[in-house]
């Protein structure tokens, strides 16, 4: 048994004191309750959720479609930024390409490595996305068709799937595929207001980084922008205040209940400026952001504790920006025991000094070397 002492970030409020994990779990809060204003108070450490992240292509110098050295890598870089659990996200490639990261990410998904976040499952992001809003993804799009699905699912457990509703067959999809246990995320698409809301009464669950490669919202045309801030319980965004607009980021925190933050992360997170990779392509970091040769952005180099940060500085308390990149994810995924501190729950811990900078960082029990 061991154990951490912080203000910890509980369901009921601030507490203070000591928490205790076994096997992985915590096992016990010694602590009593405080005021919001006391946590962190006389240079003690603020103990939150770690955070889940369920958008990741890459990290450290290397992209997760080059396979299991890679995702590797990965998740051991972004776990010292406080992410204690994430999904593996897929580059639209040609199906053999997918295939194999699927293949490479399962033995990661049964079994963590010691230092490294928790690989929860897959986000197919793509191939089944409209070719008219691509983003940075490359143009290897193929209809989507549920065996094929099926059989990918078969590789590795997929969590999320991103999905243009509005292509042929799609829009049927979208139950059978909730019915494996997969969320569908309505993303890179060109559909209306209309048939966004026609997608989320089919069962789609959410939307991929909201504002991005889709229909914008436009008071005469509401467009996908607007089926998500007039329906929708969740949705994707990516805070680093490059992809979308402060002003925008807090209508939708307005208006969106389950609204949860993703790094949408490249090979370039945690890396200097330079040339990287990403599912193939060549993209550069430049002055924070991350973009393809024609200057199409194209994910970013965020870590969440950045996300988390940014979210304080445009006005969000802690006790939310945490939710934001933390539990309303795993209720996303339908994860009772992560993104919250409280007794059986993992122990996925992140403690924070007064600057929000990470300090310790805890994955099942399992605390990280911040240092390698």
């Amino acid at each position: 048994m061991t154990g951490w002492e912080a203000d910890w970030l509980t369901p009921q409020g601030w507490q203070r004191g000591r928490l205790q994990e076994q096997d992985g779990r915590i096992s016990a809060l010694d602590a009593t309750p405080i005021a919001p204003h006391e946590a962190g108070s006389e240079g003690r450490l603020r103990g939150l959720p770690g955070f889940i992240d369920t958008h990741v292509h890459g990290g450290g110098g290397r992209d997760s479609m080059e396979g299991a050295e890679a995702l590797d890598v990965l998740t051991r870089l972004h776990a010292r930024h406080g992410t204690t659990a994430l999904l593996a996200t897929t580059m639209t490639a040609p199906m053999a390409e997918i295939e194999a990261a699927l293949r490479a990410f399962a033995p990661a998904i049964a079994q963590r490595r010691p230092g490294a976040a928790r690989v929860l499952g897959v986000h197919l992001e793509g191939p089944y996305l409209n070719p008219e809003r691509l983003g940075a993804q490359p143009d290897h799009i193929v209809p989507a068709a549920l065996v094929e699905v099926q059989r990918l699912h078969a590789l590795a457990p997929i969590r999320v799937l991103t999905l243009a509703p509005e292509l042929p067959g799609h829009l049927a999809l979208i139950g059978p595929l909730r019915d494996l246990g997969i969320r569908v995320q309505i993303g890179h698409s060109n559909a209306d207001y209309d048939g966004g809301c026609a997608a989320l009464a089919a069962g789609a669950a959410g939307f991929t980084h909201l504002f991005n490669a889709m229909t914008p919202l436009h008071h005469r045309a509401p467009g996908l922008v607007g089926a998500a801030l007039a329906h929708a319980q969740h949705a994707e965004l990516i805070p680093d205040l490059l992809h979308v607009h402060p002003g925008a980021m807090r209508a939708a925190l307005r208006a969106i209940p389950g609204l949860f933050c993703v790094t949408d992360a490249t090979a370039a997170a945690g890396m200097p400026e330079g040339e990287y990779q990403l599912g193939g392509q060549p993209v550069r970091l430049c002055q924070g952001g991350v973009r393809l040769p024609d200057g199409t952005l194209a994910g970013s180099a965020l870590t969440m504790d950045q996300a988390l940060r940014h979210l304080v500085q445009i006005g969000l308390l802690l006790e939310d920006a945490s939710r934001r990149v933390s539990t309303l994810a795993a209720e996303f995924l339908g994860l009772p025991d992560r993104g919250r501190i409280a007794p059986g729950a993992w122990a996925d811990l992140v403690l924070l000094d007064g600057d929000l900078q990470v300090r310790r960082v805890v994955v099942e029990g399992d605390e990280i070397d911040l240092d390698v």
